[in-house]
């Protein structure tokens, strides 16, 4: 119903900051469609992801945890040809109308209060890597948003220092895949894997991924 107030909600803002492909604009937006549709696939969120505008989408999630997912996924299934920045934000959300869907509230200016301080986050030098932020509504009770932005800190840190290869063997991490799986894939061996997981980041960014996506 239009205008009803529901229980506070994981909002979810992104768009596209950064791109390699060279004044395609079909072609990103091709890409950013097959991305959303993969990730709405994977995590079912409650409201689908969704191109709004432009390059911006949007999407609500019932868990923060799958939220988070999605926003590593994103990045993933774009780089390094392209990459996006997400704000994610908990609190209160109102629909306004169904068709097409419009919704307010603190929930959605928590998520854009976010995207804003992504953006002026990756400005300065010694955080230029941040692609990801989480903000609570102030009349909404949450976990630790300090220490959950702590983890997207240095997750965002890691994959935005990873080479094309070590993406790759991430995502295939990811999508279940084991290392020996990941090496026959990429074409090497799965020493050559096993080592690039140990020092380019790559497990450490798995953990963080589980840890988060546990989140409720």
């Amino acid at each position: 119903m239009a205008g009803m107030k529901q229980d506070a909600t994981v909002t979810l803002i992104g768009d596209v900051v950064g791109s390699r492909v060279p004044d395609d604009r079909a072609v990103v937006h091709a890409r950013l469609e097959e991305a959303l549709a993969d990730v709405n696939t994977e995590l079912t969120p409650a409201v689908p992801l969704w191109i709004t505008a432009g390059d911006e989408y949007q999407a609500t999630f019932a868990r923060l945890g799958d939220a988070l997912a999605a926003t590593l996924r994103l990045r993933l299934a774009l780089l390094p040809d392209l990459d996006v920045r997400h704000g994610l934000g908990w609190g209160a959300v109102t629909v306004l109308g169904t068709s097409p869907r419009i919704e307010d509230g603190p929930g959605w200016w928590a998520a854009r209060k976010a995207i804003v301080r992504v953006s002026t986050d990756a400005g300065r030098a010694s955080l230029g890597r941040v692609r990801t932020a989480f903000e609570v509504a102030d009349d909404a009770a949450r976990p630790d948003a300090a220490a959950i932005n702590a983890a997207l800190l240095g997750r965002d840190g890691l994959v935005g220092a990873m080479s094309a290869r070590s993406l790759s063997v991430l995502r295939g991490l990811l999508s279940g895949q084991t290392q020996r799986e990941v090496a026959e894939t990429e074409g090497v061996s799965a020493s050559a894997v096993s080592q690039r997981v140990r020092h380019d980041g790559i497990a450490l960014v798995v953990a963080i991924d589980e840890q988060l996506r546990g989140i409720e």
